[in-house]
């Protein structure tokens, strides 16, 4: 993406002084300057991305607590009942890359408020689907339609978000993300008691046209975009000039080791607490999703102190809390345990918090597009979603909740060493300027 004047061709890093230079050059152009925190403006973004958020995840992850019920339902086995989430995350994640070029086209507001009300009809459709089949198609469309949200929603941010509240807004929808991930659980779980799976499927569809129209109300228009013709040879230089950058790698790298791990753990905590000594049921078990607005408020707090501090010594830190939390679920007593799941997931999402934003800065900083190279960063961190749940699987087959944490440990440990490594990579240079911290 480009800015509409030579000073603004690049992101808000490349700048030393966003007051000094881009205030006057955006004047100049007739343009209000970028939101800042505690502005109208920037409340009214933080809200609409936030609730963005909530929808993506709660209608991305709800069906995690109807698989029991789907498979009854449609008389079909565990696995193949997994595939109504599997689907939606696959979909999502081969959609992510073009969803970030049509966004540089077509513009961010318009990608985003078409991608959140046809994720959302999807939702409400699905509860009408006649047979498992259609459901999985549905599914598959509404993880399309989502792929418009995740990568755009940064980009926007970057570009109409001043640099020194950058982080805290990317931050709160991060935390939407969160709150969405235990909404859409714990709304599908209930429902599903009342008026079966069709019930829970359309609330959940529901929450997410609730989403949509807020998000809609208050999103500010998008002044600092300007539009990139839709060119397959550009689009593949720009690619690659993403994929041969070594700070944005490692950047994927963390985000996708981070998310392999938080999924691992959740996925092999429902194993555990569901066998002996602990015995919960289904209910109790899904009750430990309620630590999920823990990773809200993580994800602001890493957001802000990054945009005082700097994200290289900020990243680390949320990787080490990480690893504490699942240090403490090797503990016997269901009380640490969750404990450490909570840990876990504020550490997780503090340090998704940060390696996204980065992204989306180093991104711009001298490569042309925050939208691709946050597609990219998202396409591994879905792509280590997979990884962590299949590897989960596998290692409570193999050694049970031991066998969990040496994966996670390990996922973890890479993260932490990549992120040690960031702290070393230099800053991206645009032409006659430095990026701050690109």
């Amino acid at each position: 993406m480009h800015w509409t004047h030579l000073l603004l061709r690049r992101t808000l890093d490349c700048v030393p002084s966003p007051d000094a230079a881009l205030a006057p050059a955006a004047a100049a152009l007739g343009r209000p300057a970028r939101h800042r925190a505690g502005e109208p403006g920037f409340r009214r973004a933080a809200i609409a991305l936030f609730a963005a958020g909530v929808a993506t995840f709660a209608l991305l992850y709800s069906p995690q607590a109807l698989l029991p019920l789907l498979s009854e339902r449609f008389e079909i086995s565990p696995a193949a009942a997994s595939l109504s989430l599997a689907v939606t995350t696959a979909t999502l994640g081969l959609t992510l890359l073009l969803a970030g070029w049509v966004a540089d086209a077509w513009g961010r507001t318009r990608v985003m408020t078409w991608s959140l009300l046809a994720a959302a009809l999807l939702g409400v459709a699905g509860a009408f689907a006649p047979s498992f089949g259609v459901l999985l198609v549905i599914r598959a469309l509404e993880g399309i339609a989502l792929a418009g949200l995740p990568a755009v929603a940064m980009a926007y941010l970057a570009e109409e978000i001043h640099r020194s509240s950058l982080g805290l807004s990317i931050g709160l929808y991060i935390g939407g993300n969160a709150i969405g991930g235990m909404l859409g659980r714990l709304i599908a779980g209930g429902l599903a008691d009342v008026g079966g799976w069709r019930l829970a499927v359309a609330g959940v569809g529901v929450l997410g046209l609730v989403c949509a129209f807020a998000f809609v109300r208050l999103l500010p228009a998008s002044v600092h975009f300007v539009a990139r013709p839709f060119r397959p040879r550009a689009l593949l230089r720009g690619m690659r000039s993403h994929l041969t950058e070594p700070g944005l790698l490692r950047l994927d790298a963390v985000g996708a080791l981070l998310m392999g791990a938080f999924v691992a753990v959740y996925n092999g905590l429902a194993f555990r607490l569901e066998d002996a000594p602990y015995g919960l049921g289904q209910a109790a078990v899904a009750a430990v999703f309620l630590v999920y607005p823990i990773g809200s408020f993580s994800s602001a707090w890493a957001g802000r102190l990054a945009d005082r501090v700097g994200r290289r010594p900020v990243l680390p830190v949320a990787i080490v809390l990480a690893g504490a939390g699942l240090a403490l679920t090797g503990a016997h007593a269901l009380p640490l345990i969750v404990l450490g799941v909570a840990t876990l997931t504020a550490g997780f999402f503090a340090g998704h918090s940060v390696a996204s934003s980065w992204v989306g800065r180093r991104g711009s900083g001298g490569l042309g597009s925050a939208a691709q190279a946050s597609a990219l960063y998202l396409l591994a961190y879905y792509g280590g979603s997979s990884f962590g749940g299949i590897a989960a699987g596998a290692a409570w087959s193999g050694g049970h909740w031991n066998a969990v944490m040496l994966v996670a440990g390990a996922l973890l440990a890479g993260a932490l060493v990549l992120s040690l490594r960031l702290r070393r990579t230099p800053p991206l240079r645009a032409p006659a300027v430095v990026a701050a911290e690109a």
